[in-house]
């Protein structure tokens, strides 16, 4: 739920930290996804809406990891870099481990794509309601110039984007009571970034979350038929456009490391 705490993240940006967040990953994708549960013959492609929570905690998962191995480049390119952490100071065997077909995750962009389609769709429903508060003054003039060519972007109408969500949707309305077990899980992904031992991360972290979560609720809600936007709280659509952005940001930066 939006708080009256507020951080601006160009003050507080995300980088690498050297923080070691695998505890908690761990327990996300053990305790709070359903890896090896024995409910799927697949972890990430069975018809089941487990399933596809699986892949979009995947690609949450993907895009920390996508910012973090941008983030260690960038700090090797500062002159930042900490020689007492020879482990995390090459960022090329930092992204073929957590991202690379070979890695740990083979599909782990894959996922990636995935969640950032689900965040694509969710702000093109959220489009009018983003407009509108655009046009009365309640989103400042020098965000909205910034926030206009986003919503205008194609990839908010292609088809192929949407395919996605109404996967999820698909499954999810299949079965009684799978609308509220996934709003459950949601929940309990947000409080467990209260674990999280870093402030910059666990912030980021909490960012991420409601801003998937906040897709979810549009793309969804309580019935299957979707939230309503212009109900929605404007910290939630600020976290949407918010992990947007971060999901963008991780998928150009795959994209070149997968050409280089």
């Amino acid at each position: 739920m939006p708080t009256e705490d507020y951080y601006d993240t160009a003050q507080f940006p995300e980088e690498f930290t050297g923080y070691d967040g695998a505890d908690v990953w761990r327990f996300i994708h053990n305790r709070i996804a359903f890896n090896g549960d024995g409910t799927l013959r697949d972890a990430y492609d069975d018809a089941s809406w487990k399933a596809d929570f699986n892949k979009a905690v995947s690609g949450l998962h993907a895009m920390v990891s996508a910012q973090c191995c941008r983030g260690i480049g960038d700090k090797i390119a500062a002159g930042q870099a900490d020689d007492n952490e020879t482990d995390w100071t090459d960022p090329r065997a930092e992204f073929d481990r957590r991202l690379g077909p070979g890695g740990e995750t083979p599909k782990a962009i894959e996922n990636l794509y995935f969640t950032y389609m689900l965040l694509l769709t969710a702000v093109a429903k959220a489009r009018d309601r983003l407009l509108a508060d655009c046009a009365s003054g309640k989103i400042d003039a020098a965000t909205a110039s910034e926030l206009k060519p986003v919503l205008s972007h194609a990839l908010l109408d292609d088809p192929s984007v949407a395919a996605a969500s109404k996967k999820f949707h698909d499954h999810a309305v299949m079965d009684d009571g799978s609308l509220w077990e996934l709003r459950m899980r949601v929940r309990e992904l947000m409080r467990i970034m209260n674990c999280v031992q870093c402030n910059k991360c666990r912030l980021h972290g909490k960012i991420s979350v409601m801003g998937v979560s906040t897709a979810l609720n549009l793309l969804l809600g309580d019935t299957g038929a979707g939230g309503d936007a212009k109900k929605m709280h404007r910290v939630d659509l600020a976290a949407l456009m918010t992990a947007l952005g971060k999901f963008s940001t991780a998928v150009d930066y795959c994209q070149s490391m997968l050409k280089a």
